[in-house]
């Protein structure tokens, strides 16, 4: 496509300001409120540049979760084309900088979308289906939390503290314990409810978690991390954003740094995948004689465990690409 105006957003909570570049300079400036009226002042701005067409402009700007929602809402139904980027990919590429503010953000995010227009990638929004899951699973995750930071000081207050204060300190918290579980049930059924009331999402469910050591926690949050398999499908992929694939940091004969997984990954997703990989060692079969294998051959725990998750992803992904249940006696055939 050809582009006139590279427009780059930066959001806050409160305002967002807009800078437009034509690849030459900054040929507009403003800042607006974070709302759908912010948003209308701003286009009319931007519109009455001159040789302006909707077709000839990309509006490009960071994740920054819900503060975006407006903005991609009403965007998307004006039919403007929008690049959501990653935030550290646009600081990187920026190389070094010095000085930072809102609309000095804005300029860089608009340099950036021209200098890297070859790697665009233009976003289209999930199913409402969804974006309510994802909502759900975020909100499930949350409570998992909130219990885990009542539990925990307790369960360390019964072996080490006195026994009065431990019971005093239970009773004290067990309405909020009682409620927070209470919370977190309604929350699966929902979860579950909506996965079972679309065909697709409800095929899905079914394949991945036919996998030995995938549950139901680790199934919703890969249909939502990749968009119904969408928009990431090759295992490859899928483990680089996991933080499960491993990469390798040297250069020269001085830097000489181990092997490792990145930590430029979605953390909820990797810590899913290392309760499924502990998982899968505890049934027989397959994956735990490779996990046992691998240990009596004195190899590290946690490199056999990332294996395990590695191995688990390709499984993953090799289920939906055959579009059938995971075979559990299924025996290679050799050549």
């Amino acid at each position: 496509m050809d582009i006139r105006y590279y427009i780059g957003i930066d959001i806050s909570k409160a305002t967002l300001d807009w800078a437009v570049f034509d690849g030459k300079v900054t040929v507009l400036q403003t800042q607006t409120e974070n709302s759908e009226t912010g948003i209308k002042i701003a286009l009319k701005a931007i519109a009455d540049l001159p040789g302006f067409s909707k077709s000839e402009i990309v509006c490009c700007l960071e994740h920054t979760g819900i503060y975006n929602a407006h903005l991609l809402t009403h965007l998307h139904k004006l039919h403007i084309p929008l690049w959501l980027e990653n935030s550290l990919q646009i600081k990187k590429a920026g190389g070094l900088q010095r000085g930072k503010n809102d609309a000095i953000d804005a300029v860089r995010i608009a340099e950036y979308a021209f200098r890297f227009q070859d790697k665009m990638r233009l976003w289209q929004p999930s199913r409402p289906v969804l974006q309510k899951l994802a909502a759900l699973s975020a909100l499930r995750h949350r409570l998992i939390g909130v219990r885990r930071q009542l539990e925990q000081p307790l369960a360390e207050q019964q072996s080490f503290g006195e026994p009065a204060l431990y019971k005093q300190l239970t009773k004290t918290c067990r309405t909020s314990i009682t409620s927070i579980k209470a919370d977190l049930e309604t929350v699966e059924k929902q979860i579950q409810a909506i996965i079972d009331q679309d065909d697709r999402l409800k095929q899905l469910f079914s394949w991945i978690t036919s996998i030995p050591g995938i549950g139901p926690a680790t199934a919703t949050e890969l249909l939502v991390a990749t968009d119904e398999f969408i928009a990431i499908h090759d295992p490859k992929k899928l483990a680089c954003h996991a933080g499960v694939a491993p990469f390798e940091y040297r250069s020269g004969s001085s830097v000489r740094g181990r092997t490792s997984v990145s930590q430029h990954a979605r953390k909820r997703l990797k810590y899913l995948f290392h309760l499924a990989a502990m998982s899968a060692i505890q049934v027989k079969g397959e994956i735990r004689d490779y996990y046992q294998r691998k240990l009596a051959e004195g190899k590290n725990k946690m490199l056999v465990l990332n294996a395990v998750r590695n191995k688990l992803i390709h499984r993953v992904c090799s289920v939906v690409q055959r579009q059938q249940k995971y075979d559990k006696t299924y025996v290679p055939t050799l050549a």
